[in-house]
């Protein structure tokens, strides 16, 4: 992306996510504790990577090198945090009876292993570490989009509609999709690197405006509506 567009990027996204963790701050923190933590970390990587990013050509080799194994450190983390955040929204929405947490187990398990597979399959000692990295977080990202797949679907279901937590699977699912395609065009040519840059931080910032407004409004939560197409028997 072209400096402007990235400097207004990153105004745009430490902007709303300050606001996001001001307004959890009255309370909803405690609700959703993952969530801050991924907004709050989100938040210290984006500030630490301003200079070193806008700054990029003019860096050493070794800088470089140093600034690109932070980075794709920072995107595993932030990869394991959507993880968490996503299986602790399902295990939260599922019904509390005895099969819940064998669903936790099997959520963690098949999560570390899909992991733990395509690591093997992609990492490659031969190749630059941005080429590997690029595909693996492509597996997980489409992963993390269909178990918050799995997260709206539930919560569709549920009579209580928690309006609040439907709005985070929502962006969850946006951002996830995106980053998905996003890599997956990043690994298909390097002359789409600026198209999937433009459309990855696009579903961001979308994703950290839902956030914020599911957090500024009052909780709202419902029954599911009545059928009124099928009359009481007398």
């Amino acid at each position: 992306m072209g400096l402007a567009l990235q400097i207004l990027g990153y105004v745009a996204a430490i902007s709303l996510q300050v606001l996001i963790l001001n307004a959890m701050r009255k309370g909803a923190w405690r609700r959703y504790p993952l969530l801050f933590v991924y907004v709050a970390f989100d938040l210290v990587t984006n500030v630490r990577d301003i200079q070193p990013r806008l700054t990029y050509d003019s860096l050493s080799a070794a800088e470089k090198h140093r600034y690109i194994m932070v980075y794709w450190w920072d995107e595993r983390i932030i990869q394991a945090l959507s993880f968490m955040l996503v299986i602790s929204l399902i295990y939260r929405a599922s019904t509390p009876t005895g099969p819940r947490r064998t669903l936790l187990l099997l959520l963690i398990g098949g999560s570390l292993l899909v992991a733990l597979i395509s690591l093997a399959v992609y990492y490659d000692t031969t190749i630059t570490t941005g080429k590997w990295m690029t595909r693996w977080t492509r597996n997980m990202n489409f992963c993390a989009a269909i178990l918050d797949l799995g997260l709206w679907a539930t919560l569709i279901r549920s009579r209580e509609k928690d309006q609040r937590t439907l709005m985070i699977a929502g962006a969850l699912g946006l951002q996830f999709t995106a980053g998905a395609i996003g890599q997956a065009l990043r690994d298909i040519s390097h002359s789409m690197v600026d198209v999937s840059s433009v459309l990855i931080v696009t579903a961001n910032l979308i994703g950290l405006y839902i956030w914020w407004q599911a957090f500024r409004l009052p909780q709202r939560t419902g029954a599911a509506p009545r059928d009124l197409s099928v009359k009481p028997a007398k």
